[in-house]
């Protein structure tokens, strides 16, 4: 039937309060796809930092570059008040692993070490919009930055991509909850979105040398694949 990637977050490893429901979906899920006979490419995320296996996917011969996104950022979500309030640790972390500056798997090592130690104490439980979006800007210096990575995530893209994989065209991305399409010094940077108010959830599809990009459709009972976007061949 084909492969399904996952990328990254798949599952919730580090907070308790949702650690055994987020195991048992994530059983669910396996199970389902086993079911419909898709075979199944799991990366690893912030949330789910210790999933064995690569950090990233290549395709079309690293032309197509897919990763969670974390490791787009220095401080990964510089957004969590565990990571405001504790940037010497992530110096620390840093320097502990000075090739990371230059080597990909060094660079996702950092990624994971900082989304491990400085993961988030708190955790709304609400799903109301008023109640996420209070959480999100108290204080006020989180909702900067969670602005300031959603304006800038094509260019970080971008610069990751000459850094790490110069021979990626593009790049998919999740991690910021904001879709989008951006084309930055050369690069294409894609960002699947969330199915999380307000922002939405895109899906992407590689298929015949093409690589297609599209909206999920969403209702109280089932989502499926909407109008597409994009096709770029390869």
């Amino acid at each position: 039937m084909g492969t399904v990637i996952f990328n990254g977050d798949t599952w919730q490893e580090l907070a308790r309060p949702f650690y055994q429901r987020s195991l048992e979906m994530l059983a669910e899920l396996k199970s389902l796809c086993h079911e419909e006979g898709a075979e199944t490419v799991f990366l690893s995320g912030n949330h789910d930092p210790g999933w064995p296996g690569p950090g990233w996917l290549e395709l079309a011969g690293g032309r197509i570059l897919i990763t969670h996104g974390d490791a787009l950022l220095f401080d990964g979500s510089p957004w969590k008040r565990e990571i405001l309030i504790n940037g010497k640790r992530v110096m620390e972390l840093w320097d502990e692993h000075p090739a990371a500056t230059h080597d990909a798997e060094e660079r996702l090592r950092v990624a994971r070490k900082i989304a491990r130690e400085l993961c988030s104490l708190e955790h709304p439980t609400g799903r109301q919009f008023l109640h996420r979006a209070w959480d999100a800007v108290v204080p006020p210096k989180r909702a900067v930055k969670m602005i300031e990575a959603w304006l800038t995530q094509g260019t970080r893209g971008a610069k990751f991509c000459e850094t790490y994989f110069p021979k990626a065209e593009m790049l998919v991305i999740g991690h910021f909850h904001r879709e989008g399409c951006w084309q930055k010094n050369g690069k294409r940077i894609i960002n699947t979105g969330s199915f999380m108010a307000p922002g939405r959830a895109d899906w992407l599809e590689w298929d015949g040398g093409c690589l297609s990009r599209g909206k999920i459709d969403e209702s109280a009972k089932i989502y499926r694949k909407g109008k597409t976007l994009d096709v770029w061949r390869f």
